[in-house]
C-alpha cells in the first residue's frame, strides 16, 4: 500500500519515486554498516557510520549536490563531525570496502530481478555470459603536494569490473590504486570468481596463457581476442565458416604450450570490411567452447558483446558524477567509482522493473541521460516532502514483496516520454579559414551575409 502523500510524485515524477524506492533498498544503513564492520580492516566507526558516508557520496554521484563539501553543508546538522573528517574518512576508504558495496549491490538486486521475472535471454544457451573489462579512473586535480610539481595527468586508480549478462549488473569490481597497473595485476582474483559453464569475454589484454589456462581449470568457458605476443602451433588449414556482421569468419585449431602440457583451441578470425580505428584488417578470437555450442560465426558474434560493458562504463560516466576530479586521493576516487557502480545496478533494477510491465523494445529506447535528469531535479524536492522515514518500509520488505511494489510504481512510468532522441548521419566539417591567433567575427554580421545569399 502507496502512502496518499506520494501521489503528487507518482502523477508528475512516477520515475523518480521508483528510483528512490530501488535505493533505499540498497542504502540500507544497517546493512551497510554491517557491510563495513565485516569488510574494513583499519577503518572503524566511531561518530562518522559508514552510511552516512555513502549517502553523502551518492548525492554527489547522483549530483544533487555538486560537490564533497556541499553535500557536507546540507548534512552538518546530523553529522556530529567536521568536514575534515569527512575527507579523511573517504581518503582512508579501504578498496576491499568499496569493492564489497558493489557486490552486495548485486546480491540485493539479483533476486528482485529473478522475482520480476526480467532477466536477459543469456548469450549462448547453457552458459552464463561474463563480460569483464578495465576501466582507468579520470585524471584529477592535482591538489596533493605531490602533485603539484608535474605537469603528467594525475591517475587515481584503475577498476575490472565484472559484468553479469544475464540480470544485466556488475557482479564484481576489483579494485587498484595504481593508476599505471595492468588487468594482469587482477588476473588471479577475476579467476577466483569463475566457476563451470561460465562464459567469460574480454578483450586481448587478458589474453595469456597463465589466464587462458586458470579458466580451463575451472572448466569455464571463455572468447577472448587473441594478443599479438601470444604464439601458438595451427593444427591444420583455416577454413572459411561464413560470414558476421563485420566480415568474413575463418576458424582454425590452434595449441599452445604452458607448464609442460598443451593448451588446444580454436581460433575465429574475422576478416573485416573495414579496418578498426588502430588499423587491423583481421581481429582473432580464441575459444575452448564446443564447436557443437558455438560455431566459428556465433563465436565471432559473442565477441562483439564485450561492448556492453563498455557502454555500461559509459553511461556510468556521462549520466553520472562517479569520477569526481578534486577527489585526488585513489582511495576516495575509487570509492565514488564503486558508488557509481552500485547506482548503475541500481538502474539495472529499474529498468528491469520496467521490462515487467512494458514491451522491452520500449526500455530499451529509453534514454538514461533524460532519466537521469528528471531524477537530478525532483529527488531533492521529493525527499523534503516525503523525509527517509517514510521510505524505510522499502528496505525492509521480502523479494516477491518488494518485486510486486517496483511493478506497480513501474506501471505509472511511460517510457516514451524518456524516448532517446534520434539524428542523422554524421556530416563532415566544413572547411575553414585559416587558424589567426585572437581573431574574431560578428554572428550577425554573418547571418546577414548568409540571409543574402539565399
Amino acid at each position: 500500500m502507496i502512502p496518499a502523500a506520494f501521489a503528487p510524485f507518482l502523477d508528475h515524477a512516477p520515475l523518480c519515486v521508483l528510483t528512490r524506492a530501488v535505493l533505499e533498498r540498497l542504502f540500507l544503513p544497517a546493512r551497510l554498516d554491517q557491510l563495513f564492520r565485516d569488510t574494513a580492516q583499519r577503518q572503524y566507526e566511531q561518530d562518522l557510520l559508514f552510511s552516512q558516508v555513502a549517502e553523502l557520496m551518492l548525492a554527489v554521484a547522483l549530483q544533487t549536490e555538486p560537490s564533497v563539501y556541499a553535500a557536507y553543508k546540507r548534512r552538518a546538522a546530523d553529522l556530529p563531525v567536521s568536514d575534515q573528517a569527512v575527507y579523511d574518512k573517504l581518503r582512508g576508504m579501504e578498496p576491499g570496502v568499496s569493492a564489497a558495496l558493489v557486490r552486495d549491490s548485486a546480491e540485493q538486486v539479483g533476486p528482485v530481478i529473478e522475482a520480476l521475472g526480467a532477466t536477459v535471454p543469456p548469450l549462448l544457451a547453457g552458459y552464463r555470459a561474463r563480460i569483464v573489462d578495465g576501466n582507468h579512473l579520470g585524471k584529477t586535480e592535482r591538489r596533493l603536494k605531490p602533485l603539484r610539481t608535474t605537469w603528467a595527468a594525475a591517475l587515481p586508480g584503475k577498476v575490472l569490473a565484472v559484468y553479469d549478462q544475464e540480470r544485466d549488473l556488475v557482479s564484481h569490481a576489483l579494485l587498484t590504486p595504481d593508476g599505471h597497473a595492468q588487468e594482469r595485476s587482477l588476473f588471479d582474483e577475476v579467476l577466483a570468481l569463475a566457476r563451470p559453464k561460465d562464459l567469460w569475454i574480454a578483450d586481448r589484454n587478458f589474453a595469456t596463457l597463465g589466464f587462458l589456462a586458470g579458466l580451463v581449470r575451472a572448466e569455464a568457458a571463455f572468447v577472448i581476442r587473441q594478443h599479438g605476443t601470444l604464439k601458438g602451433e595451427p593444427a591444420g588449414a583455416r577454413r572459411s565458416v561464413g560470414r558476421s556482421e563485420t566480415g568474413a569468419v575463418y576458424e582454425q585449431d590452434v595449441a599452445f604450450a604452458h607448464d609442460g602440457r598443451v593448451l588446444p583451441l580454436r581460433r575465429v578470425s574475422v576478416v573485416l570490411d573495414r579496418p578498426t580505428r588502430d588499423g587491423d584488417t583481421e581481429v582473432h578470437v580464441l575459444t575452448n567452447l564446443p564447436a557443437a555450442a558455438a560455431d566459428g560465426a556465433r563465436v565471432a558474434e559473442l565477441y562483439r558483446r564485450r561492448w556492453t560493458i563498455e557502454n555500461r562504463f559509459y553511461e556510468v560516466a556521462q549520466t553520472l558524477n562517479c569520477e569526481p576530479a578534486t577527489l585526488a586521493y585513489p582511495q576516495a576516487a575509487l570509492f565514488a567509482f564503486c558508488l557509481g557502480l552500485v547506482a548503475s545496478n541500481a538502474v539495472a533494477l529499474l529498468k528491469a522493473a520496467l521490462r515487467s510491465v512494458h514491451p522491452a523494445d520500449d526500455v530499451a529506447a529509453m534514454s538514461s541521460y533524460y532519466m537521469a535528469e528528471e531524477v537530478r531535479t525532483t529527488f531533492a524536492g521529493m525527499m523534503i516532502v516525503l523525509p527517509a522515514a517514510v521510505w524505510a518500509a522499502f528496505g525492509r520488505l521480502p523479494v516477491g514483496s518488494f518485486a510486486a511494489g517496483l511493478r506497480r510504481l513501474a506501471g505509472r512510468v511511460d517510457p516514451k516520454r524518456y524516448r532517446k532522441a534520434k539524428r542523422g548521419p554524421k556530416r563532415p566539417p566544413p572547411s575553414k579559414a585559416r587558424y589567426r591567433n585572437g581573431g574574431h567575427v560578428s554572428t550577425h554580421r554573418l547571418l546577414e551575409q548568409q540571409k543574402r545569399r539565399h
